[in-house]
């Protein structure tokens, strides 16, 4: 470590860090394959020597977090993981978590396992600090996701855990922490609550905060009381996908982790900056995830990290990809938008807005098309009802009309 970086890595140049990015690609596969049944059935056939570019992993089928959930729950008997662990019980394996589903995630006793220290260090955590952790501790691994990071950076951590506001405040208030670790939405409470209640906590200089969404109106506010707070992007299937850096454009990605924006619903690679979902493969042997679909929002920024970061950046979490949708009692999901535009080489691009009020539905398909010859809108309509099973108008449009928001179906209707 130094006063500016975490690491050598994150200063390396984009060249030399592709070349070992891939270069480690193949014997991850490879590992995936032999030490995961999951990814053993997932990529059979697979020639996992072949698979050193880009272009060869965007072949691969992307995993969604409901694949994996469908498979541990198949499972559940015999392999809480579905599968997809690599890792044993034992020393190994410190702990089990469980997220919402539930979904079942291993711990692994490497240090820093979710490697989210660069996080800290970005946000101006230094060894010797006292850290007060707002994550919760109960059944889900957030709290102790970031308390590895925390560790590796060298700091020491007060395990607040969630609740208890009074006692967390008298906590601040006696031991001092410099930094805070939770959600942002907590964070306010305790400077609210402080405030109310005249508790001193202005040894709070900083927060790295996740889980949720920090609006610039938000960070600013924080600003305004004295605390310096940065955004991570975390989860615990693959550990740290993104974070932020005092330059606050947009999330330098993890050096542990290849990062591609797909079309939602599809393992398709959209143009850069274009909105889709956030698809990683992590080089965590424990936990081999290959093309993992995570099911945020975000798109790749132009241009490298103003504090010598050269890595790639994304423009942060800009919602969800999976935009599955109900129209007049029928489910209609992305992929089979993306299906239906495959069928036309004049569509660009492609979403169902759903309008009209309850119980009233009007679906349109709008394809951007450029020269559209004389009846393709027609032939659309036939594919529409043929993949949906369901009636829909078709409007062409000129390429670059649609909006980059990584929408394919937009819920338009009145709820009133």
């Amino acid at each position: 470590m130094n006063d500016d970086h975490y690491d050598h890595l994150e200063t390396r140049a984009p060249a030399q860090r592709e070349a070992q990015l891939l270069a480690a690609l193949p014997a991850q596969v490879a590992h995936a394959q032999a030490s995961t049944r999951a990814y053993g059935e997932i990529l059979a056939g697979v020639d996992a020597g072949r698979i050193t570019s880009r272009a060869a992993l965007a072949q691969l089928p992307v995993t969604r977090k409901h694949e994996l959930l469908e498979r541990q729950r198949a499972q559940r008997a015999s392999d809480a993981f579905g599968g997809f662990s690599a890792l044993v019980r034992g020393p190994a394996m410190p702990h089990v978590f469980a997220s919402p589903g539930p979904i079942y995630e291993p711990d692994g006793s490497t240090r820093d396992y979710w490697r989210v220290g660069r996080a800290l260090y970005a946000a101006g955590f230094r060894s010797g600090e006292l850290v007060h952790n707002s994550f919760s501790y109960h059944m889900t691994p957030g709290a102790f996701i970031m308390e590895s990071g925390a560790h590796a950076v060298g700091c020491t951590v007060f395990p607040a855990g969630t609740g208890q506001t009074e006692q967390q405040l008298q906590a601040i208030a006696e031991l001092r922490p410099v930094a805070y670790l939770g959600t942002p939405s907590f964070l306010r409470i305790l400077v609210e609550k402080a405030a109310e209640a005249g508790s001193d906590i202005a040894s709070l200089k900083k927060g790295l905060v996740g889980g949720e969404a920090l609006p610039p109106s938000l960070r600013d506010w924080f600003g305004e009381r004295g605390l310096d707070v940065y955004q991570s992007y975390a989860t615990a299937d693959l550990g740290l996908i993104a974070y932020e850096t005092t330059a606050r454009e947009g999330l330098v990605v993890d050096e542990g982790v290849l990062v591609e924006i797909v079309r939602p619903g599809t393992g398709d690679l959209v143009a850069e900056g274009e909105v889709g979902e956030v698809v990683v493969t992590t080089l965590n042997t424990g936990y081999p995830l290959i093309r993992f679909g995570t099911g945020d929002l975000s798109a790749i920024l132009p241009g490298q990290d103003r504090t010598g970061r050269t890595n790639t950046r994304i423009r942060g979490w800009l919602g969800r990809a999976d935009q599955t949708t109900k129209i007049r009692g029928m489910f209609v999901h992305p992929g089979q938008v993306a299906d239906i535009a495959r069928r036309f080489p004049e569509i660009v691009k492609a979403r169902i807005v759903v309008s009209g009020e309850m119980a009233n539905d009007v679906m349109t398909f709008k394809a951007e098309a450029a020269d559209a010859p004389p009846g393709l809108d027609a032939r659309i309509a036939d594919a529409v009802r043929d993949v949906t099973k369901l009636r829909g108008d078709v409007q062409l449009v000129q390429p670059g009309s649609l909006p980059n928001d990584g929408k394919v179906i937009e819920d338009a209707r009145s709820y009133k």
